[in-house]
């Protein structure tokens, strides 16, 4: 019942093996023995219009914790520590019953509407990444989002495991503030248009 899967990320390239010192991994999570190459060039979410999913904004209870999950794609902002997940999670479903890819640009929040996209500032580097939420987490007091293996390499804090992060609600209609906007070319000048005889300059 879910809404239909966005565009799988870039075929992963096999490449380098991840970095693996102060590592913030949760149990046996973490990078896989190998990671892509192109991990820089996969696209941010790119934000749309879609229904809201059937059950995954119900409130629920975790770990002694009650949520409830907004219905409606509001403004909101959030400050705290951001996470990540990774291969132990790779490839099952995730809380709109969406298989999980560490290497999509995606996230997890506890109460924002599966789905919606938000923009993820890192706060100590400035960088900023647009992820399309569909799954429910972190659930440990402090963290405000868990971000796919591929989001928190962009925003680069895969080493340290965790960072202060800014979230921000990406409303209907929004566009995301992207520094790699293609320019538009100037149009072609038309001959005499907008000239008046005898007028001055």
């Amino acid at each position: 019942d879910g809404p239909v899967a966005e565009a799988p990320a870039p075929a992963a390239t096999p490449g380098r093996s991840p970095a693996r010192r102060g590592g913030g991994y949760y149990k046996d999570d973490g990078p896989e023995d190998e990671i892509p190459d192109n991990l820089d060039a996969i696209p941010d979410a790119e934000p749309r219009d879609e229904p809201l999913h059937r059950f995954a904004n119900r409130p629920y209870h975790v770990m002694g914790q009650s949520f409830v999950p907004a219905t409606a794609v509001r403004s909101f902002r959030q400050r705290g520590h951001g996470s990540w997940y990774g291969r132990r999670f790779h490839g099952k479903p995730t809380s709109s019953g969406e298989p999980y890819d560490m290497y999509a640009m995606t996230a997890a929040h506890p109460t924002l509407p599966i789905p919606s996209y938000a923009r993820v500032t890192h706060l100590g580097n400035g960088r900023s990444v647009v992820v399309r939420v569909n799954d429910r987490g972190p659930f440990l007091r402090g963290r405000v989002i868990d971000l796919s293996y591929a989001a928190a390499h962009k925003l680069g804090y895969i080493n340290s495991g965790s960072a202060e992060v800014e979230v921000e609600q990406i409303l209907p209609g929004e566009a995301p503030l992207v520094a790699a906007a293609r320019p538009v070319p100037p149009l072609p000048a038309r001959a005499n248009e907008g000239l008046v005889p005898g007028a001055g300059p």
